[in-house]
């Protein structure tokens, strides 16, 4: 097991938003996490990320307490793609190089260099890497984010809603693209999203949160309609398409 979330809590001013949190996440797996607006799923991650202290519990990667790293440390253990925010004035390349940050001592060596360059070339950004960032689509933005997180060497990566203000098409070119390298690179993943059958699509387990627990946790091809109905307050139906369980809201008509 690469990441072993153990009885995470987390409270903001004293309201609990994360209640006993247990997840497990092994080399090549993408675990998506669930659930309405509101429910706890950023704060999970920055809890995982260490960018928030939980109040009890534990967050392991490959054994390590990440709670008790270094921000270097935690930065060589977990790649963390939050939310596109405004692109700063940076060329691609940069933007890449930046990843190394954690590896870097006094300058980048040929070996950081190496590195950046074969991520560029793995994601196909080689025609990309001198233009600046705020000339970028929305998909070639977070392809830049993934290969910053990659060039950092990670075992675990972390994505918040990677698909958010994506065309479908881009949606597709990057859920591909961060199940491939999990599979490849044999990381694990763990990315929140709002797309239920998107995510059935494209992770292999799902967890959903429900006032601030783990109300259920599954397999795509486990998922039951009154899972759904208890969590989103929504009925539902559950069909396959193409071998692929497909998530509809049942008709009231």
């Amino acid at each position: 097991m690469i990441l072993d979330v153990a009885g995470v809590s987390f409270s903001y001013n004293g309201r609990p938003v994360l209640r006993d949190v247990r997840l497990g996440v092994g080399p090549g797996e993408v675990l998506a996490v669930l659930g309405p607006n509101g429910v706890g799923k950023t704060t999970l991650l920055k809890c995982i990320n260490a960018i928030h202290r939980p109040s009890r519990g534990a967050v392991l990667v490959e054994g390590e307490n990440v709670l008790r790293l270094s921000p270097d440390a935690v930065a060589r253990a977990v790649g963390y793609v939050p939310q596109r925010g405004e692109a700063p004035r940076l060329t691609v390349f940069d933007a890449v190089l930046l990843g190394r940050r954690p590896h870097i001592r006094w300058r980048a060596s040929d070996k950081d260099l190496r590195i950046v360059e074969s991520a560029i070339r793995h994601l196909r950004l080689g025609h990309l890497q001198l233009r600046h960032l705020d000339q970028l689509s929305g998909g070639e933005l977070q392809k830049v984010a993934i290969a910053r997180a990659l060039v950092q060497e990670p075992r675990l990566l972390l994505f918040d809603e990677p698909t958010s203000a994506l065309d479908m098409r881009n949606q597709e070119n990057i859920l591909r693209l961060i199940r491939h390298v999990a599979v490849e690179h044999g990381m694990a993943v763990v990315m929140t999203m709002h797309d239920l059958n998107t995510a059935l699509r494209f992770a292999h387990k799902l967890l959903f949160l429900k006032d601030g627990r783990v109300f259920a946790a599954c397999s795509p091809g486990e998922i039951e309609a009154d899972t759904v109905r208890e969590v989103y307050g929504l009925p539902v139906t559950v069909h396959r398409v193409d071998d692929h369980p497909l998530v509809l809201p049942r008709s009231e008509v």
